[in-house]
């Protein structure tokens, strides 16, 4: 059984733990541990920096991901965007990412506030990117750009 819920701090581990494996799977990226347990407290010192949930398979946590928001004029309300999703490699292909991404949807359904959902992926993950489109989503409006300074 999947349940989603918020995360608490003494979920910062497994956070962290995800984390360093989602960078190194997608981008071959070796995380500073102590620069990503900051920006991870970061995000537990000030809710408007976002908010972390974790999936829970069984009661073990699964899997994690983060919402982060974008202010839209064009649409006079808030865009979500989905970050840091990272689910363990034994649940994977179990459902636990659609249960993620069903209680998203029903949060963004359920509050006038939010417009609607995003996220970014590596042009190289084929995998996550045909489960994006599996669930009806897709990636043909935008490309993002970016300069990473640090």
């Amino acid at each position: 059984m999947v349940t989603i819920r918020l995360a608490e701090r003494e979920d910062a581990g497994a956070i962290m733990e995800f984390q360093l494996g989602l960078a190194l799977e997608t981008e071959n990226t070796h995380l500073d541990k102590l620069v990503l347990s900051k920006g991870i407290s970061a995000v537990f010192d000030d809710p408007s920096k976002g908010t972390y949930y974790v999936a829970e398979y069984n009661g073990k946590v699964a899997g994690c991901f983060l919402i982060t928001y974008e202010w839209s004029e064009w649409r006079n309300a808030t865009i979500w965007w989905l970050q840091s999703v990272y689910v363990s490699a034994p649940y994977r292909g179990s459902g636990v990412f659609r249960h993620m991404y069903k209680h998203i949807m029903e949060m963004i359904a359920n509050d006038s506030t939010v417009a609607g959902l995003r996220l970014y992926v590596d042009n190289t993950n084929e995998r996550a990117q045909k489960v994006y489109k599996s669930l009806g989503m897709n990636g043909d409006h935008y490309h993002v750009f970016e300069k990473i300074l640090r």
